[in-house]
């Protein structure tokens, strides 16, 4: 008879989560604020290290006061230097014991959190609400995310930079102070969960007195007088016929040619555009049409149209548009080039971007808003997966208010333009852009990581988005360490003596000899 066995279970080879939990026990601690960073951060460090992220802040102001209390800023003692009290964040606080675990058994805890005021004061309340040993704690900033950089900040630890802690505190305080006093009246007298504090109250009044200004402004009445010329004389009334035509064009809207259309087509017919500057030696600024009409008639123009309109975009008398078009008749005077220069003209490449002007390029150039431009130069900068690399950090810190540029970065660069485009494309001299007078300089504009990264060999792995945007940063940069772009400039004084004095018009065109940084930049 058969005897019947049980099979015994299979052992799991999954690690419970207090396994898991325990892995890197005893190694040094490293903490930065996101996943993203930790995971780029980590494939730099050695094994002797875990690195852990805090989420951004684990504490804060509290929202509001403890029952009993009627303080009327939560978290702030107005009475005592306005000393603030913090508590954990709710979404943090399992994390906090985690990251006490593993600091108690670290030989050494590294406070890698952003270079900015922000992330000092992120490591300042790590460091507090985790209890940390002072003679065991080491501060590391870097500002790009690569090999190099954080070979370099951790073999040159420091301590935490208080001056920027409470900087960063007082800015959050006034934020409570402002906020909680203005929000409610917003709440009475606007609508309801709108907010206010330091930034949003100070920028509602300069668009106030903004706006006051444009209210009080009072437009001036101007006219111009301008002409199309042509060097063939005899082809003149014919290329006339053929303009009042192309003007008279209207597309599915009703709406006539635009400004760039009608220059590619005086472009195209060999012409080019005049504006009267003087008359008998003296700027010609007319100030009322009964000044224009007469004028014109000296110059032998007879008025054929007649055009006006009201423009609804905005609201003041400078919405009164008048268009006066004619032709010139048998009579007018002989039109004689008094005056012919040419010069070259430099086109120098812009600096690298800063915040600010990453935000404005973005928002014109790719329609980005402020907050989606950030949000993807954060993930560009914490790290992206590469083929054959991992994860990488492709840009540098991107809030900066410095256009300074490393030397390596520089050279790297040059070499790069050496080698993609040529000799004459690298200045004898590296480019220097100067910075404004208020800018901290604290460390680099936004650059690459490694120029080489085109964004063509990128194309692929990146987002949509994330494509954008670093293409944007990428051509910024190369272009800046690249020779200006050259114009042929060609300006003609153009004289006809009239009854009314010497009538000298004023045309001006370009043409490039040298595309220079334009290579990269494109050409505007």
């Amino acid at each position: 008879m058969a005897k019947a066995t049980k099979k015994k279970p299979k052992r799991s080879t999954k690690k419970s989560p207090s396994a898991r939990g325990s892995a890197g026990l005893g190694k040094s601690l490293v903490i930065v604020e996101s996943p993203a960073k930790a995971k780029t951060i980590n494939k730099y460090l050695g094994g002797n290290f875990v690195v852990k992220a805090s989420m951004g802040h684990i504490r804060d102001l509290p929202t509001r006061n403890p029952k009993g209390v009627k303080d009327p800023i939560p978290g702030v003692d107005l009475e005592n230097d306005f000393a603030p009290t913090y508590e954990p964040l709710t979404s943090r606080k399992k994390l906090l014991v985690e990251l006490r675990k593993f600091a108690r058994s670290a030989p050494e805890v590294f406070l890698a959190t952003d270079l900015d005021r922000e992330g000092e004061a992120i490591a300042w309340h790590l460091a507090e609400a985790l209890g940390l040993d002072p003679k065991k704690t080491h501060r590391v900033i870097f500002n790009e995310i690569t090999k190099n950089a954080i070979t370099e900040a951790f073999a040159h630890p420091q301590g935490i930079d208080m001056n920027k802690v409470n900087a960063q505190q007082a800015r959050r305080i006034l934020d409570r102070i402002v906020g909680y006093q203005v929000s409610p009246l917003l709440w009475r007298k606007v609508a309801g969960g709108l907010s206010a504090g330091r930034v949003q109250s100070v920028a509602v009044r300069l668009i106030v007195e903004r706006q006051q200004e444009i209210d009080a402004f009072i437009p001036d009445e101007y006219w111009k007088i301008g002409a199309v010329f042509t060097p063939d004389p005899a082809a003149a009334a014919g290329l006339g016929n053929k303009w009042k035509q192309f003007l008279a064009k209207r597309n599915a809207k009703g709406e006539g040619p635009t400004r760039l259309q009608q220059q590619d087509w005086i472009v195209e017919h060999g012409a080019f555009v005049g504006e009267l500057a003087k008359v008998d030696g003296e700027r010609f600024k007319p100030e009322s049409l009964p000044d224009v009409l007469p004028l014109a008639n000296a110059l032998g123009v007879y008025v054929e149209n007649w055009n006006a309109w009201r423009d609804t975009g905005v609201k003041y008398p400078a919405t009164n548009r008048v268009v006066v078009l004619g032709r010139v008749g048998e009579d007018a005077p002989p039109f004689v080039v008094r005056k012919l220069t040419h010069k070259d003209v430099l086109n120098r490449p812009y600096a690298p971007f800063t915040t600010a002007t990453l935000q404005q390029s973005a928002s014109v150039q790719l329609r980005f808003p402020t907050r989606r431009t950030m949000r993807i130069a954060q993930q560009l900068y914490e790290g992206i997966k590469i083929p054959d690399e991992g994860q990488v950090g492709l840009i540098t810190y991107m809030r900066t208010d410095s256009r300074n540029l490393s030397g390596q970065a520089v050279s790297d660069v040059r070499d790069m333009i050496r080698q993609m485009f040529g000799d004459k494309y690298v200045p004898e001299k590296a480019n220097v852009f100067a910075s404004g007078e208020r800018a901290q300089q604290a460390h680099e504009a936004i650059r690459p990581t490694d120029p080489n990264r085109t964004p063509q060999l990128l194309k692929n792995t990146l987002t949509t988005e994330q494509f954008m945007l670093y293409a944007l940063i990428w051509r910024r940069f190369v272009a800046c360490q690249m020779t200006p772009a050259i114009w042929k400039v060609t300006e003609a004084d153009i004289v006809a003596e009239t009854p009314a004095g010497e009538a000298t018009f004023r045309a001006m065109g370009r043409k490039l000899i040298f595309d220079g940084h334009f290579r990269v930049s494109g050409i505007p």
